[in-house]
């Protein structure tokens, strides 16, 4: 390693002219870089540089040898450039990983990427837990509480739960008054049971287990059960949040509120973040800020 220094160094010297013009943009003494050249030259046992009290002279060994090390200066420095692109620019293969329901979110919130023209996006969406480091994922989503891991994970914000059901359901099945009536009714989800902490009017908490009826392992397929009306489920994807807001799926119990659901960024590096991680980050943390008032 030291000897790359001292071919950088002596690149310098013959770039610059002089020992005392090279000292100077490198930072150094006179004395301290001609040591170096010493030791250079020692090291390859043949003469770099004809010094004179005036000027400097290449022989013959020497101009050859400038050649590779002002070539060996210019790579690292264009590595130098490229580094600070990727830190600054978003570029390459941004990959995520995310839970089945979330590409609508992904869709809408890194929108802003687009105007990016060295960046590719790669969505792995799966309900299964991927290998960040076998799958080279960038960022990987995941909902509610995290294992110890020796992964990063940042909150990037809350996504308010909901119970529902279509309106067809509950008028033929009757509209819950009290968190108790919720075990008289046919209810979906991915377990055989469902465990609800409802907090209501007085901050008063009811905890209720309901036997699950209708199971489905992808909110997608949840969602599509609850808006044919098979039974009662808890809205979380921003599918289930739309119905809501356009009738398709009613309320229940809206004075009752579960838990917010916490949505966490893991990526698989402690150090600086390349652009294109830092940027989804950012744009994803502010997606679900606006989604969540």
């Amino acid at each position: 390693m030291e000897q790359y220094k001292r071919m950088a160094l002596f690149a310098e010297v013959v770039t610059a002219g002089s020992l005392t013009s090279a000292a100077r943009k490198l930072g150094m003494t006179p004395s301290a870089v001609s040591q170096h050249l010493r030791a250079l030259e020692s090291d390859l046992g043949l003469s770099l540089l004809h010094r004179s009290t005036r000027k400097l002279t290449l022989t013959e060994a020497g101009a050859r040898y400038f050649e590779g090390c002002a070539a060996m200066v210019v790579a690292a420095r264009s590595a130098e450039q490229a580094l600070a692109r990727h830190r600054d620019e978003p570029q390459g293969e941004l990959r995520i990983a995310a839970p089945i329901g979330f590409g609508c979110m992904l869709a809408q919130a890194l929108a802003p990427l687009q105007k990016n023209p060295k960046l590719s996006l790669c969505l792995l969406v799966d309900d299964s837990v991927v290998d960040l480091i076998d799958e080279r994922i960038d960022i990987a989503l995941r909902v509610g509480n995290l294992p110890d891991s020796s992964l990063v994970a940042r909150r990037l914000g809350v996504m308010p739960a909901q119970i529902c059901a279509a309106p067809s359901y509950l008028n033929e099945h009757g509209w819950p008054q009290h968190p108790q009536d919720l075990e008289h009714h046919v209810w979906l989800g991915g377990a055989a049971t469902r465990n609800l902490q409802l907090t209501g009017p007085g901050k008063v908490t009811v905890d209720v287990k309901v036997p699950v009826r209708v199971r489905a392992t992808q909110v997608t397929a949840l969602h599509a059960l609850c808006l044919a009306g098979w039974g009662i489920s808890v809205a979380v994807s921003e599918d289930d949040h739309k119905a809501l807001a356009n009738g398709s799926l009613a309320p229940v119990l809206p004075d009752w509120k579960l838990p917010d659901m916490v949505l966490h960024a893991i990526t698989p590096r402690r150090d600086e973040q390349p652009a294109k991680v830092r940027h989804a980050l950012a744009l994803l943390a502010d997606h679900l800020t606006n989604y969540a008032t």
